[in-house]
């Protein structure tokens, strides 16, 4: 595997992942071509560099493009055995007594066999359990704001977390551009199972 390739897995991971990767969110979904970079081996190389870090990448889809999930996988676990989120998962056939990997698979299979997103998605995503709803019965229309994803209820709130969202992608943008290496920057486990403060 290339110098570039890794670089170029690095710097899509920074973009779409940069708050997961910095710890204010329990997991993030990033999309990349296969034309891109080697897909696998990048995925080997995350998950054995960043396993002290408590993240992990899971493939949950593959065709010409390659949609993984990079997530913290205490605090994903925590958020869904969330009540009002566990609440949601059973609409879409996941069952309570799943652990984290069965849900991770239930996911994956719903996405291949799916035209259009699950809608639980968001769920896994750390989205407002109240903004998932509102989404679901207002088939995506009727949303207070749009950003990261179409709000529903606390709008001051979600405007908040999408600016700390652009904080950490710019933060990670500046230090990949800057030759820095992602293993390097992003904070160990004890750091990230506490919440990372802004960049």
């Amino acid at each position: 595997m290339s110098h570039s390739d890794i670089k170029i897995f690095q710097s899509k991971l920074a973009e779409h992942t940069a708050p997961s990767l910095l710890g204010i969110k329990c997991a993030g979904l990033v999309s990349v071509s296969r034309s891109e970079c080697e897909i696998h081996g990048n995925v080997r190389l995350f998950n054995s560099r960043a396993a002290e870090t408590g993240l992990k990448i899971r493939v949950l889809s593959e065709g010409s493009r390659c949609l993984m999930l990079l997530y913290s996988e205490s605090r994903l676990s925590a958020s869904l055995n969330a009540p009002e989120r566990r609440e949601i998962l059973r609409r879409f056939g996941y069952t309570d007594d799943m652990t984290l990997n069965e849900c991770l698979d239930r996911l994956s299979e719903r996405l291949r066999t799916h035209s259009e997103f699950p809608h639980e998605i968001g769920v896994f995503l750390d989205y407002p359990a109240e903004d998932i709803l509102g989404f679901i019965e207002n088939n995506g229309k009727n949303y207070k704001l749009c950003g990261c994803w179409k709000v529903y209820s606390d709008t001051e709130k979600a405007a908040r977390a999408f600016e700390n969202y652009d904080k950490c992608r710019r933060f990670l943008r500046r230090k990949i551009n800057t030759g820095e290496d992602l293993y390097c920057v992003i904070p160990r486990s004890s750091v990230f199972d506490r919440g990372a403060t802004k960049p």
